[in-house]
This record gives C-alpha cells, structure tokens and sequence, in this order.
C-alpha cells in the first residue's frame, strides 16, 4: 500500500512539474513569436511592460555565457529534488515543501530546455518602474518557490522533520 501511495505521490509531482515547464514554453514561444524584433508591449505605463531578451546568464545577467555551469547546476538540482520527492513522507505535513520543490524543480527544467535548445533563456517580463532586470515565468517559479521554502524551513518545519533526509526513520506527520 505505501509503495502505492508513493507511486500515485510521484506521478503527481512529474505531472504537475511537467504542466507548469510546458505553460513556461508556451508563454516563452508566443514571446519568440510576438516580442522577438518588436517594440516592446507596454501593460502599465512606467510600471510594467513585455519586452523580449535573450539571456546568455544567470538572474541579473550574471554568469554571462557559462553554459556548461549551468547545465551541471540543474542536472544536480534535478537529482537532488527527485532524490527529495521519493525520501519525503507522502503527507500532508509535508504538502508545502512538496510544492515548493516541484515549483522550484519546473522553474529550472523550463530555463534548462531554453539553455539546451537555444543556448540562452527567454526573458520576457520588465518592471520599468523600479527597472527590475527583465525574467521569465520560470525565474518566477524559481524565486517564489525559494522564498516559500525558506519560510517553511524557518518557521514551520523544524530540524527533526528533516530526518527522514538522512535516511533515519521517516517521521509520520
């Protein structure tokens, strides 16, 4: 029954990362199609627009053109949150956690197949009013995710709910 439980768990997870990478792709394709070479789309005057960027780095434009850096970042994240996903107790104690992993896991998935496919990531979102660096819907997943994650961890799980990580007994919350 519980390597059921698990299996239905894990199905779950993959499936909802991979509708969240495909609403990324999507949302970055019709940016390619209707940004690419255009004004950008104004949506609130001096606050927000559309504008198409091709990022060869990091968040901030940092890590210019370091591709094979970022490649093994995400293959090790990748391992490390499915190596998550399969240790975690299926509860709903943990339901937050999950969420916020699988949030982080599509974030990097979706900048991932920008960088194996075009060898930059698509951003297209631009807070003219604070001139905040242009991103995409996966550096959203990405920052949300982490902020979420990191609350949890500070106010809500404490350090034995993470024992199941070191392969001690999976607590039952």
């Amino acid at each position: 029954m519980k390597e059921t439980k698990t299996s239905i768990a894990l199905t779950l997870i993959l499936l909802c990362t991979a509708v969240l990478v495909v609403l990324d792709q999507w949302v970055k394709h019709l940016c390619v199609l209707h940004l690419k070479g255009q004004e950008p789309i104004t949506l609130i005057s001096g606050v927000l627009e559309l504008r198409y960027l091709e990022n060869h780095g990091a968040a901030f434009g940092m890590l210019q053109n370091q591709q094979w850096f970022f490649w093994i970042l995400t293959a090790v994240f990748i391992c490390a949150a499915m190596w998550f996903f399969v240790k975690v107790p299926k509860t709903g104690y943990y339901l937050p956690a999950i969420l916020s992993v699988t949030f982080l896991l599509a974030g990097a998935v979706g900048n991932f197949i920008d960088r194996i496919t075009m060898k930059y990531v698509v951003d297209f979102i631009y807070f003219r009013l604070i001139d905040f660096p242009i991103f995409n819907i996966a550096d959203i997943y990405v920052t949300c995710s982490m902020a979420v994650l990191i609350l949890l961890i500070l106010f809500k799980y404490k350090d034995e709910d993470f024992a199941f990580l070191s392969g001690k007994k999976n607590n039952t919350k």
